[in-house]
């Protein structure tokens, strides 16, 4: 029978949580990687056993972990990633220029077909490759050599590059989302980047129209609808179906239109996953009650999903990276929380269930369907 991997990255180390396709009970292996914070883990599309993951810490810096076993047994690939740090500055958070750096890994996108060559995104707004399974990495340099980049300035979290999609359609287009500047299209494997922020708007940006400069939390598109593109953003949900070239909100009837993940349905790309919370400031479900919005719409109407999920006294966060779906049949909807649990829904988000407590806090969630 299929199955499924579920891999958690958490402030103190990463998790597999294994189950067969009924998703009614799971195995729980770990923790990988004991005291280090995993921003991010991934497996291959094109070999379920390969899975790569990006611990780092405050004193040892960011390093590779790769496994060939399906999480069994992991290899430090690689502690040093190259990069050509852009001439100019970019500006801090009050403003002033600062020197470009580098500070960690926030995300891996392993390619849809070879299973050594990885994407990663990176803190200061980097984008690197690997073509030879982790053990050298280039970065992309167009993309903060794009003429915009000066201006770029940091989210709360970091000048992070946290989004990073293949196009399934385009082999040579590659979407990116970084955190406080925008989205980003390649329509040439990275040589060259559009900003892809029209019609956003965001309170903190004088200018409006500016070309960059929008908080963008998290986007996600379906494979079978690839010129069209969700966005949960620093107030708003968002949707483009012409990719990127024009936004437009689909809040609709949201109780708060603050929050980080967005993820879509496998098989209904007109269905799609939010978990609000209840500002900038108060990160944390709005009146205490654990709430995903589903919309079966593409947005704009949108229900309230709570079976299995606590509905009072709940104070948690749900990362950019913490929800993911399986392809499933009756597709899995997956979110981990920074209380440490991890749940699950089986039948598309009708009802929930924690398949893992007490964990260290919920960075990542992503899930591989195995064969």
């Amino acid at each position: 029978m299929t199955g499924v991997r579920v891999l958690v990255g958490t402030r103190k180390g990463a998790f597999t949580l294994t189950s067969d396709g009924a998703r009614r009970d799971w195995a729980i292996e770990g923790p990988h990687f004991a005291g280090w914070q995993v921003y991010h883990m991934a497996g291959s599309p094109a070999d379920p056993n390969r899975i790569y993951a990006a611990p780092s810490t405050d004193w040892s810096g960011q390093i590779i972990q790769r496994s060939d076993d399906g999480g069994k047994t992991w290899t430090t690939v690689s502690n040093d990633f190259a990069y050509a740090t852009p001439t100019t500055d970019h500006l801090w958070y009050d403003g002033t220029p600062r020197p470009w750096e580098f500070k960690r890994i926030w995300h891996l996108e392993p390619s849809r077909t070879d299973p050594d060559t990885v994407y990663a995104g990176g803190e200061d707004a980097a984008l690197y490759i690997t073509k030879d399974g982790g053990q050298t990495w280039t970065e992309l340099t167009a993309l903060r050599e794009h003429p915009s980049g000066s201006t770029w300035q940091p989210g709360a979290g970091g000048l992070c590059l946290h989004t990073i999609i293949l196009d399934a359609a385009d082999p040579n287009r590659i979407y990116v989302a970084i955190s406080a500047a925008g989205a980003f299209r390649s329509d040439d494997g990275g040589a060259s980047w559009l900003p892809i922020n029209k019609g956003l708007r965001s309170g903190e940006i004088p200018d409006q129209d500016a070309e960059t400069g929008h908080c963008v939390h998290r986007i996600a598109q379906h494979p079978s609808r690839p010129e069209t593109l969700y966005m949960q953003k620093h107030w708003d949900v968002m949707r483009t179906d012409d990719a990127g070239g024009q936004w437009r909100e689909v809040s609709g009837n949201l109780p708060t239109d603050f929050g980080f993940p967005i993820a879509v349905h496998a098989h209904e790309p007109e269905t799609i996953y939010v978990v609000p919370i209840t500002s900038d400031l108060m990160h944390f479900p709005p009146e205490g009650q654990l709430r995903v919005y589903r919309s079966r719409t593409g947005g704009d109407e949108w229900e309230p999903l709570t079976s299995g999920l606590p509905q009072s006294h709940c104070y948690v966060n749900i990362l950019r990276d913490a929800m993911a779906v399986d392809t499933l049949d009756d597709c899995g909807i997956y979110f981990g929380t920074t209380g440490g649990q991890v749940y699950c829904s089986p039948d598309g988000g009708d009802t929930w269930t924690a398949i893992a407590r007490d964990l260290p806090a919920v960075l990542s969630v992503e899930v591989q369907t195995l064969p």
